[in-house]
């Protein structure tokens, strides 16, 4: 339950959006300018490591990497600022690495939405708050929601100056058209020590679109942290170990619209919405805030469950929106912001039954997986910015360390594993009606359950409590 308060609710467009006036200001933030990354990198140039991917998790493993005095190439494949459709949120988990990299202070300044509780509904109607731990939400470490252009500019404007500083370079519009191998190909297991298995040495690069020039560079370990379509990531998994990259078993489907003046959803600080709706389950509906008075409104489900209902999300949220007596009267004066209607696929950390390596492999010879191209979005609250950038951190230590893709791989299942298979239970549970019914009705009318998952949120030590099914039984029964 703790990463239901790290909510991550798919992204929007800014460019061309009345949000801007709500988040921004008539005149826009800094995170609506560009920013100068110095000059592009000779062809056939060398470094200690290659990151693709400029977003939470490129850019804490190029950050923690530069910081440690390495020679890093970071290459983006949009141009800033640019938006990313998958998330507004930055909770506990995010906020000592966003403080490590130097952006914290910077951050918090800056128009945001802080969140002091979660309020959840089942089917049936019944609802309950789970407030945050109110000694986090007064050191603003509880969780603030802001929209990712703004959060992703503030952290990579920062990283890609340490990166420079550090003697590094970095890459906008940069488009990675190739990993480069040396060796021969092969299927082994990462770690195994066989000569066989080609080793990652660098990528090829094209700037300037379809008929832009193409550069080679150069480096002992490349990072994949481009989303779930990164194309180190798809290089690895599909051509040298022939693995399947996509699973409709642990992939979510999420659509999403911005409004203005939902009822409830006011000011600049309050509560995050998840809603078990009769007409979604076994998916869920949510409200997000982001600003005041705006609001992000989706409706997620596992792509597989929602290939057997035969449905269209985009319809089924404007049938909850219109027709369902908790939401009909909220939105009756509301407004959807034009052009801010989009879908996007989200890979789960959750584990698999087929797979030896959890939840799919994320390393190989010369290449470390971090963040949406390691498959780390939390199953049940659909976190992905803070296991991004925790990702990153292992990553980039285990590079310093000089250790390789099998401990890479353990140490990151070690350190999210627990917290991603408790939350793929949770997703599972959540697919059964009468059960939300019955746990949120009972949490409804008993403060001992609504204070035991305030300490899920805030306690690692007590999300232990759910491997219980005695401490489960005692407080769910008496």
């Amino acid at each position: 339950m703790r990463m239901v308060v790290y909510w991550i609710a798919w992204g929007h467009t800014l460019k061309e959006c009345p949000l801007r006036q709500h988040v921004m200001g008539e005149e826009g933030g800094s995170w609506n300018h560009p920013i100068d990354t110095g000059e592009t990198p000779e062809d056939g140039a060398h470094f200690d490591a290659i990151v693709v991917g400029g977003g939470p998790g490129g850019s804490a493993a190029a950050g923690y990497l530069a910081k440690a005095g390495k020679n890093v190439l970071l290459i983006e494949k949009e141009t800033w600022p640019r938006d990313k459709i998958c998330g507004d949120a930055v909770g506990g988990k995010s906020l000592s690495h966003v403080k490590e990299l130097g952006v914290k202070d910077t951050l918090e300044a800056t128009p945001h939405f802080r969140v002091t509780g979660i309020v959840f509904s089942s089917p049936k109607g019944h609802q309950v708050r789970v407030a945050l731990p109110e000694e986090d939400v007064q050191r603003l470490e509880a969780g603030y929601a802001l929209p990712r252009q703004q959060f992703d500019h503030l952290l990579f404007e920062q990283v890609q100056a340490t990166v420079r500083e550090a003697g590094g370079k970095v890459m906008q519009g940069a488009d990675v058209r190739e990993v480069l191998y040396q060796g021969a190909g092969g299927g082994e297991d990462p770690g195994s020590g066989s000569g066989d298995l080609r080793h990652a040495k660098g990528v090829k690069v094209r700037v300037g679109g379809k008929k832009g020039v193409e550069s080679a560079y150069f480096a002992p370990v490349v990072i994949g942290a481009a989303g779930y379509r990164c194309p180190v990531a798809k290089s690895m998994l599909e051509e040298t170990y022939e693995e399947q990259m996509m699973d409709r078993d642990h992939y979510c489907a999420g659509y999403r619209e911005y409004w203005d003046g939902v009822k409830g959803c006011e000011g600049n600080i309050g509560d995050i919405e998840i809603h078990f709706v009769d007409t979604v389950i076994p998916g869920y509906f949510w409200l997000f805030p982001v600003a005041e008075g705006v609001v992000n409104v989706g409706i997620g489900m596992v792509i597989s469950l929602m290939d057997k209902q035969k449905k269209k999300l985009k319809a089924m949220q404007a049938d909850v929106i219109a027709n369902h007596p908790l939401f009909k009267e909220r939105f009756a004066n509301a407004t959807m912001l034009p052009n801010t209607g989009r879908g996007w696929q989200l890979p789960f950390g959750s584990p698999r039954k087929k797979s030896a390596l959890q939840p799919r492999r994320s390393a190989s010879q010369g290449i470390f997986l971090v963040g949406d191209s390691a498959s780390l979005v939390d199953p049940f609250s659909g976190e992905g910015v803070g296991n991004a950038l925790v990702s990153g951190e292992i990553a980039a230590n285990h590079i310093l360390e000089g250790k390789g893709p099998e401990e890479y791989q353990k140490a990151l299942w070690a350190a999210l594993g627990p917290e991603l298979t408790n939350s793929y239970r949770m997703q599972k549970m959540s697919r059964k009606a009468w059960l939300l019914n019955w746990f949120v009705g009972k949490a409804s009318k008993k403060p001992a359950i609504q204070e035991m998952m305030t300490e899920m949120i805030a306690s690692k030590e007590a999300q232990e409590n759910l491997h219980s099914p005695w401490f489960m039984f005692k407080t769910l029964m008496f």
